[in-house]
């Protein structure tokens, strides 16, 4: 891709190298509950919200569906780089609504339309930072699916857009809307079951199955260049692109990062993590025999918080797939559809008054619509949703390098570890760069 074609209007005027060296060094906002942001620009009270999908394959299409039964939300356009899974979005939409839907390839002339008041970002986790950036810079909200970045640079880079351009950008962890996840954080924070000294998340396994595929060249709807964006340059294979991107490290962090990125986040939440995270995080792991793929096949990762407490989070056989927090007065375990306590009467007794409430959301994309017209943070803002992603990112690191990361939260940093440091961001590929926000 040329470089003017990279350059449309001053989306990348500002941009810069991504904080590098041995940590971030960013000020770090605190998580204030539902503080309102300032007043959109274009998307006054009552009036239905104009959406954009970018990124309309697989998850893609289950957030369009979804949106079709929110009455504050209008789907106006897609976008994605595979020319079938463009017209396919743009057929349904339109069979759907029954008014024309604009199609792109390129997000940024997306970006560039004033009929757009927010955008759905369902990419591969590699292209989550750039179009949510892009979008705030463009006067967008921004819905982006979980795990919010693919480094922990990007996620402070999405959080200072956000921050900058008073953008309302909600993360997919959906299961902060559910309310026996909900529940059972509340419990735990009001102390029922006494004090937390230990949390244990099961993740399922990788679920990708062989056998290999050669490379070849890419099929002749996708436009792969720019499904690489800012990925280094490889060969087309059809078993690293789509659902199955998810398994290499150039585009995505494994099963930690996909249910990593859903069970950590509520530990965060039940410790009241929101706005940090654990100092230290060092694990082990079991690679595929024959190379399928480049993540982990199974994992444990223990994780130290400075209050003391541990959060074990193993990936495979033996590890329940949920949340189960332990306290010195019993256990609850939450995960979809189930909710359990090692004493029932945990469970059946009420919360009263003196007891933690936290954030109410029933539903997860009219929760971030609402907060588009009453510019007060989403259930799961942008900061927690890099907090969450941080503590995945954290566990890999800790299984790549094979050592002990030692984490400072408030300052964003790794210490005494300059090849870990590193990690903490990944160069971008030319002609892309990520904004110094």
């Amino acid at each position: 891709m040329s470089e003017a074609r990279i350059t449309r209007r001053n989306f990348l005027q500002q941009t810069g190298s991504a904080a590098a060296g041995v940590g971030l060094g960013l000020a770090v906002p605190t998580i204030l509950g539902q503080q309102a942001v300032a007043a959109p620009e274009t998307v006054p009270n009552g009036k239905r919200i104009r959406l954009g999908f970018i990124g309309v394959a697989n998850q893609g299409t289950n957030n369009l569906k979804a949106y079709f039964k929110q009455p504050l939300a209008d789907v106006v356009a897609v976008c994605d780089v595979d020319r079938n899974f463009l017209a396919k979005a743009k057929a349904l939409v339109e069979e759907q609504t029954g008014h024309a839907c604009a199609a792109y390839s390129d997000y940024r002339k997306m970006l560039e339309s004033k009929d757009i008041d927010a955008v759905v970002i369902t990419t591969p986790d590699h292209w989550h930072a750039l179009p949510t950036i892009h979008a705030c810079e463009a006067g967008k909200d921004v819905f982006c699916e979980k795990p919010l970045s693919l480094t922990i640079a990007e996620g402070r880079a999405m959080v200072n857009a956000a921050r900058k351009h008073k953008r309302i950008v909600q993360t997919g962890s959906q299961q902060r809307s559910d309310a026996k996840f909900r529940r059972a954080c509340e419990l735990v924070r009001s102390g029922r079951i006494g004090k937390i000294h230990t949390v244990k998340v099961g993740i399922p396994g990788v679920n990708m199955k062989g056998p290999a595929a050669p490379d070849t060249a890419p099929p002749p709807e996708l436009d792969y260049d720019f499904w690489l964006g800012p990925a280094p340059k490889r060969p087309y294979n059809p078993n690293r692109v789509h659902y199955y991107f998810r398994f290499f490290w150039d585009y995505s962090g494994g099963q930690m990062t996909n249910w990593g990125a859903h069970h950590l986040d509520i530990a965060q939440w039940g410790l009241g993590k929101d706005d940090s995270g654990p100092t230290s995080a060092e694990g082990t792991a079991k690679f595929h025999e024959e190379g399928l793929y480049e993540v982990p096949r199974t994992f444990e990762i223990t994780y130290k918080y400075a209050d003391g407490v541990t959060l074990l989070c193993g990936c495979g056989e033996g590890f329940r797939n949920g949340t189960t927090f332990e306290g010195d007065k019993g256990t609850i375990f939450v995960t979809r559809g189930k909710l359990e306590a090692s004493d029932p009467a945990i469970l059946e007794t009420p919360l009263t008054e003196r007891d933690v409430r936290l954030y109410v959301s029933e539903n997860h994309h009219r929760n971030w619509l609402e907060c588009i017209q009453t510019r007060k943070l989403p259930i799961c803002d942008v900061e927690i949703g890099h907090r969450s992603a941080t503590v995945c990112h954290l566990g890999n690191m800790a299984i790549r390098s094979g050592r002990k990361v030692v984490w400072d939260p408030k300052k964003e940093q790794v210490i005494g570890d300059a090849a870990q440091a590193e990690m903490v961001s990944r160069p971008y590929r030319a002609p892309w760069r990520l904004p110094k926000v």
